[in-house]
């Protein structure tokens, strides 16, 4: 349970060979949830290479009891950007107080996937906790909503969008526009996140990404520092590095992503 008394979903893969002073978090996006896709394979993958890993669902993400269905469809309506970086920063907090399966990680590195990088960007920026910040095929603009659209939400209260994969139309309230709008210049302000993160930062974007385009990776690397950033574009390759759900195998690009994030996190969070 968070603080605000919203359950979270989690899972905590750990090998015996795992040190216990480096931990990952993994941040799923919009429409994701930790057991989706390539999560779970990448959890093992990083956890066999010696990291505690904390894979976990928000609360509003819509996924509740089943693990991989979307039968919370009233929480992904009230669901806001604001309150997903709170909760990943109470996640942090509590991992970096050891609360969490008692490993007390002094080293901590983020991994957030499309929206959920955009999330990882605003919590990592203000956490000194997070040492090292991978995004893979994420957002560069929260406000991603035609004028029409907006329009329509206001006057409605609410917008619906499919779910290609289950068919479902899912409800989102004007609540999340509102948190956009009114925290654009401040709290959720990527680019200011990002020219304020002073921590290395990994970002990889598939060429071919039709969800979230390269260009949107491209701006994140405009944004940041130089000298603590790496860009990694993976060719021929689209949103999720042509991994689907469920998860069937892994293929050489993903395998790519995998062994770049797996070098940069090696690298850059401490051993000690």
């Amino acid at each position: 349970m968070t603080q605000s008394g919203n359950k979270i979903r989690a899972s905590f893969y750990s090998k015996d060979n795992s040190n216990p002073n480096s931990c990952l978090i993994l941040v799923h996006g919009f429409k994701g949830f930790k057991d989706w896709g390539f999560w779970p394979y990448t959890a093992e993958y990083f956890s066999k290479e010696g990291f505690n890993v904390i894979s976990f669902n928000f609360s509003h993400n819509g996924v509740g009891d089943s693990f991989t269905e979307f039968d919370e469809p009233d929480k992904f309506a009230n669901n806001t950007i604001s309150l997903e970086v709170n909760e990943l920063n109470e996640i942090i907090d509590n991992v970096s107080k050891g609360k969490l399966n008692k490993i007390k990680c002094s080293s901590i590195g983020i991994l957030g996937h499309s929206r959920g990088g955009a999330v990882s960007i605003l919590a990592s920026a203000s956490n000194d906790s997070v040492k090292a910040l991978a995004v893979w095929a994420s957002v560069a603009k929260l406000d991603r909503y035609t004028e029409r659209q907006k329009n329509e939400w206001r006057q409605k209260g609410f917008i619906e969008i499919l779910n290609s994969r289950t068919n479902q139309m899912m409800r989102m309230n004007v609540a999340l526009l509102e948190d956009i709008e009114s925290n654009k210049d401040s709290t959720l302000n990527i680019e200011k996140a990002v020219k304020n993160l002073n921590k290395p930062f990994l970002i990889i974007h598939g060429e071919q990404d039709l969800t979230v385009p390269v260009e949107e990776g491209k701006l994140l690397y405009e944004y940041s520092d130089k000298k603590l950033t790496e860009f990694e574009i993976i060719p021929s390759s689209g949103h999720t590095f042509d991994i689907v759900h469920p998860f069937k195998s892994s293929n050489n690009k993903f395998e790519r992503v995998l062994e770049k994030t797996l070098t940069f996190f090696k690298e850059n969070l401490s051993n000690n």
